[in-house]
């Protein structure tokens, strides 16, 4: 997650057909979603969120690798096979991922509080922080970089300390 920005829904949804892992910049692509509907078995949906939220993403190396070892770890590995499948090839639900096993690796590490919005937030504030407002909004498939800007990137407080030294220009006293 943390590596694609992706909802949780649409990393569960990876097929072996979306990887594209021996191109020149190794991709992604993000064309579904994981549904549990009460009364239906849980399935993939053939879209995202949104029609904007289908997506090709370049995976850092971190991400590669795993996606790369995960792939090896396959029982079933056929092009629609999911990526995160459970043993027997169907897909995981969101809330199980989220409710159980994130929580019980996180408490192996003596990380509180992770949730899987947690990861997406912290991948738009780290594109935000270096390639700007508008590339984060792109890497999480929003249409409005407002959306991005109010509900997922953590505003930086400090503020520039070369206002301290304005500051001391105007209104310091001379030594």
């Amino acid at each position: 997650m943390l590596g694609t920005s992706a909802r949780i829904g649409e990393v569960l949804a990876i097929r072996v057909a979306d990887l594209d892992l021996d191109a020149p910049v190794p991709m992604v692509r993000i064309a579904g979603t994981i549904v549990s509907r009460k009364g239906e078995p849980t399935h993939r949906q053939e879209h995202p969120k949104t029609a904007r939220s289908v997506r090709r993403l370049a995976l850092p190396g971190f991400a590669l690798r795993a996606v790369r070892a995960r792939v090896r770890s396959l029982r079933f590995v056929g092009p629609e096979n999911l990526l995160f499948a459970t043993r027997v090839g169907t897909p995981h639900t969101t809330n199980n991922v989220r409710r159980r096993q994130l929580r019980d690796v996180m408490d192996q590490a003596g990380i509180n509080d992770v949730t899987p919005h947690r990861f997406r937030r912290t991948a738009a504030t780290a594109i935000n922080d270096v390639g700007g407002l508008q590339l984060a909004s792109e890497l999480l498939g929003h249409s409005d970089p407002a959306v991005t800007r109010e509900h997922y990137i953590r505003r930086n407080e400090t503020v520039n300390p070369a206002t301290a030294g304005f500051l001391e220009q105007a209104f310091g006293r001379a030594s």
